[in-house]
């Protein structure tokens, strides 16, 4: 039996700051059901049955978190029996428990059951559109049929915008590891080694390290594919690895550079162009900068160079979610609008950037960084190997 007296009731977010994201959007009830952002909203509550896969029988899991503005003390969370289990070991902050769940419609029926408890008649209520499955969809709408539906991701991505000390600490540490695991890996092959391989290898590195790998996008010698494959590695090859490590949930994306044997002058140079790029992009980091002045500096740099039209810089907000907010261009690989590019970077807002080279000859060449916005400058993670590193086989 759950001791109740040993339930923090204390929401793990600034609720005032949700209640007047929500004020704003003219939202009165928040239905949140990816499992990123019940995370965030449930203190770090992930389900360990559900860490890498979602089905189960004929449906699906799918966790809800219920918020009515104004009343954090009303929050409640519905999800799936294995998670009664964790709420016995760390009881759940919010005020309406229920784990007794099996798939994507009993426990939206239980959420909804709850909602109009609450709030029998919600004007508008958000979901998120991009992670609520149709036959979840169809109870909620069904159940408030007088109801106007908005997506909650602009509202849950700017609550999550400022990040804590905790998830900094969480950043920090995914982002050491991922570099950690590169080196390792560039030390321990060299030529003849395939990029599959190369990615099996840094796979269980970040493993063995606490991780979740995510991905790792690996490119070799002069080509400019960057999918694992059968491709070796060979003598004189760049070899450029970009992956992303997760460490209870929060990613470490970085990007750093190895060649098998001695790099010649010509990749001396264009390293070194690629590292000018990221340094002066980071220059203006700190709190009270507007967004778009990271772009400017590394702009600056740019296109001083012969190879600008082969080099792209990008910047992106990073946290639980890669491409979250701070939204800092209209014109990178995921579309969005520039929503940060004219307001003040915030002091723990989290920022990655990342210069590229596509050289038509030596292949891709690339830094990534994780950026931290401090109060007077900035601090950067995992801020080693920039260079050329060689591999460890000859």
């Amino acid at each position: 039996m759950l001791d109740i007296t040993k339930r923090p009731h204390t929401a793990p977010f600034d609720t005032a700051r949700l209640d007047r994201l929500m004020d704003d959007a003219g939202v009165d009830v928040l239905l949140a059901t990816s499992k990123h952002n019940v995370q965030y909203l449930m203190g770090g509550h992930r389900a360990f049955f559900f860490e890498s896969m979602d089905a189960m029988g004929l449906s699906r899991y799918l966790p809800v978190f219920v918020y009515l503005k104004g009343a954090a003390d009303k929050a409640g969370f519905f999800g799936h029996r294995m998670e009664g289990f964790q709420n016995e070991v760390k009881p759940f902050w919010v005020a309406e428990i229920n784990t007794k769940s099996s798939g994507s419609v009993d426990v939206m029926e239980k959420a909804v059951d709850y909602v109009r408890k609450i709030a029998p008649k919600p004007k508008r209520i958000a979901i998120e559109v991009a992670f609520l499955p149709v036959d979840s969809a169809a109870v909620v709408r069904k159940a408030f049929p007088d109801s106007e539906f908005t997506d909650a991701l602009f509202v849950l991505e700017r609550l999550r915008a400022v990040k804590t000390p905790d998830e900094l600490e969480k950043l920090r540490i995914a982002s050491d590891a991922v570099i950690d695991s590169m080196q390792a890996v560039i030390q321990n092959f060299g030529p003849g080694a395939t990029k599959a391989e190369l990615t099996e290898a840094l796979r269980r590195e970040e493993t063995t390290r606490g991780l979740t790998f995510d991905y790792c996008l690996i490119a070799a010698g002069s080509s400019l594919n960057r999918s694992p494959s059968d491709q070796c590695w060979e003598k004189g090859d760049v070899l450029s690895l970009d992956s992303g490590g997760n460490y209870h949930g929060y990613i470490g994306d970085v990007a750093r550079m190895g060649v098998a044997g001695e790099p010649d002058a010509e990749l001396v140079d264009l390293l070194a162009e690629v590292e000018a790029i990221e340094q002066a992009s980071m220059q203006p980091i700190k709190a009270g900068v507007l967004g778009k002045e990271i772009y400017a500096a590394a702009d600056a740099v740019l296109h001083t160079s012969k190879l600008h039209n082969h080099i792209h810089f990008l910047a992106h907000g990073m946290g639980l979610v890669s491409h979250e907010a701070p939204r800092l261009t209209n014109s990178g690989p995921v579309p969005y609008d520039a929503y940060d590019a004219d307001r003040p970077l915030e002091t723990g807002m989290v920022v990655s950037v990342e210069t590229t080279l596509q050289h038509p000859r030596r292949g891709f060449i690339k830094l990534e960084d994780t950026v931290v916005v401090q109060p007077s400058g900035f601090e950067i993670y995992g801020d080693r190997i920039r260079g050329w590193n060689r591999a460890g086989r000859a």
